[in-house]
């Protein structure tokens, strides 16, 4: 698997912005606080694939752009990280990421790469970031591997002081968790992921001068 981003994928996330790509069977799952998230189911494995429309606003976009890849910082707010840190792998900078599950449920992890590219566009300044699994490094006793996982991130100002953002989302956490309550998760999730990214984006200035 390559561990490089192409141009085309940076261009396709950012076009999304103006005119997410809704043909072939995307439906709109719920709206909520001004971001509409439509879904796509995937066939065969009966979960969804996410596209995630909106505005995060009093959140300059620069900022949003930071705190998405300030892993550091994410530590003090996802209050579902259990470990968050870039590894060396090989000579290739992966990023490992052990997400916290309620009990009974095993912890999930993450290995992947992830690349941030600010672009101009016709004097737009619009921030994309792209990640996907990477099989780089050895699975974990006790914790599940995510195997299946990538997103699309492109941002930029609304013009108002906010941001305008745009996410394409899949991942299979694997296990026995039912799908009916992955696809639960997923609604009221990215509301509420949306929700504490808008306050880390308030605190961060804080947090820097620390």
């Amino acid at each position: 698997m390559a561990l490089h981003f192409e141009d085309e994928d940076f261009t396709a996330a950012w076009r999304e912005l103006d005119l997410p790509q809704l043909d072939g069977g995307w439906e709109l799952f719920t709206e909520n606080m001004g971001v509409k998230i439509y879904r796509l189911l995937h066939q065969g494995s009966g979960l969804y694939e996410y596209k995630i429309v909106g505005v995060l606003s009093d959140c300059p976009a620069q900022q949003c752009a930071d705190v998405y890849m300030d892993l550091v910082y994410r530590k003090h707010w996802d209050t579902y990280v259990k470990e968050l840190q870039e590894k060396d792998c090989d000579g290739h900078k992966v990023v490992y990421w052990e997400v916290k599950y309620p009990f009974p449920m095993s912890n999930r992890d993450y290995v992947y790469i992830r690349e941030r590219r600010d672009v101009e566009v016709d004097g737009r300044h619009i921030y994309v970031v792209l990640a996907r699994s990477s099989p780089k490094l050895a699975e974990k006793s006790g914790v599940i591997r995510v195997k299946d996982y990538k997103q699309s991130v492109a941002m930029e100002t609304d013009g108002a002081g906010g941001t305008k953002v745009f996410m394409n989302y899949f991942d299979n956490p694997g296990g026995m968790i039912p799908t009916w309550l992955i696809n639960w998760t997923a609604k009221s999730g990215v509301p509420g992921f949306l929700t504490d990214m808008k306050k880390a984006c308030n605190n961060y200035a804080c947090y820097c001068q620390k």
